[in-house]
């Protein structure tokens, strides 16, 4: 079996108020496109997650987050055809600022037992019993 290369990204379970769950659909042209994810991205060299959380929800979602409000509730691994992914997925529950789609995407605020309406990567799959423990 070939090595395959292991790709760090971070995402972030945003929930708000009324304990709903943002997530936002991947636009054209990137990969997977058209299917929904939590916020985030790949962590760069010499970057913690935190602070990849931090920079990629400012850029993706025009919000300040500070690090003590990002909590870790779990991780996915998955073996996709030309790399592993690793995911952390961390919880947020106060930031500064709208939350509003700054590269082209659609956002949606859902309950945890709705987000399998929602078509996702195979990678997110395996958050979503996390999300439901903590927001039933």
């Amino acid at each position: 079996m070939a090595e395959l290369k292991l790709t760090l990204v971070v995402a972030c379970a945003l929930i708000d108020a009324d304990r709903r769950v943002l997530i936002a659909q991947r636009p054209q042209g990137k990969s997977m496109a058209g299917l929904w994810e939590f916020p985030g991205g790949k962590v760069e060299p010499g970057e913690r997650p935190e602070q990849t959380l931090i920079r990629e929800l400012h850029e993706e979602l025009g919000i300040m987050v500070a690090e003590p409000c990002l909590a870790p509730l779990t991780f996915a691994s998955h073996g996709y055809e030309s790399f592993h992914l690793l995911m952390p997925l961390y919880i947020c529950r106060r930031w500064e600022g709208m939350v509003t789609p700054r590269e082209g995407q659609q956002l949606a605020w859902v309950r945890a037992t709705k987000l399998r309406d929602y078509p996702m990567p195979p990678a997110d799959l395996p958050l979503i019993p996390h999300l439901e423990d903590l927001l039933l």
